[in-house]
């Protein structure tokens, strides 16, 4: 059985990173979306395994400690992380394993697997960007605004992934990334000017 990828997906808030692995993962069975180890408690719905792996404080600092996670941070008191054995054991069974992570994490990917595919999804614009943050209608200005400050300072970091993906069509986007994952011989986006722009028009909502 041959193996399969490794493939870090992350994208703005708003991009729709989320509902393109969604529709991934209903397409095919050789995907498999990474279940994150975390201390919170389950709410209500929630499936061990499915949703997290639940863990004690205690048994994630074990798992630190014995070099289980492929990375990991705190947030509001509680851990996330991703377990290693459950990363590998799937590649290993010729699934290829998705991480939805954030840039920083990103890179600790790919010191620790330099074979992993890095994807980022965007919108075709900063201006569109802005259109889906607001059209949720779930967030004050004032979080919709920090967000987007937080898009400009990601931005900066586009240019380490190996492919741009631009979700302007949902089904095209979907089918893009499933190209790149499939072949992952692809020469990756570095169209520069595209680049540019998107930051240039990100950068009025950075304070």
């Amino acid at each position: 059985m041959d193996k399969g990828i490794l493939v870090v997906i992350s994208g703005f808030s708003g991009a729709g990173k989320g509902t393109v692995i969604k529709k991934l993962l209903s397409e095919s069975d050789d995907y498999w979306l990474s279940v994150s180890m975390t201390t919170r408690a389950p709410r209500p719905g929630e499936e061990d395994g499915k949703d997290y792996f639940f863990v004690t404080h205690e048994k994630f600092e074990q798992t630190i400690a014995e070099n289980g996670l492929i990375e990991y941070a705190q947030f509001a008191g509680n851990y996330y992380g991703t377990p290693k054995a459950a990363v590998e054991q799937k590649i290993n069974e010729g699934k290829n394993v998705i991480l939805e992570i954030e840039i920083q994490g990103a890179r600790n990917i790919r010191k620790l697997y330099p074979e992993s595919v890095l994807v980022f999804i965007t919108p075709p614009t900063a201006d569109e960007l802005e259109r889906r943050l607001k059209g949720r209608g779930t967030e004050t200005e004032e979080k919709i605004a920090a967000r987007l400050s937080r898009a400009f300072e990601e931005s900066e970091g586009i240019d380490e992934y190996d492919y741009i993906v631009v979700n302007d069509d949902l089904d095209k986007c979907v089918r893009d990334v499933l190209d790149t994952i499939d072949t992952a011989k692809r020469q990756p986006f570095r169209n520069e000017g595209f680049i540019d722009s998107l930051i240039k028009g990100l950068e009025k909502y950075h304070k």
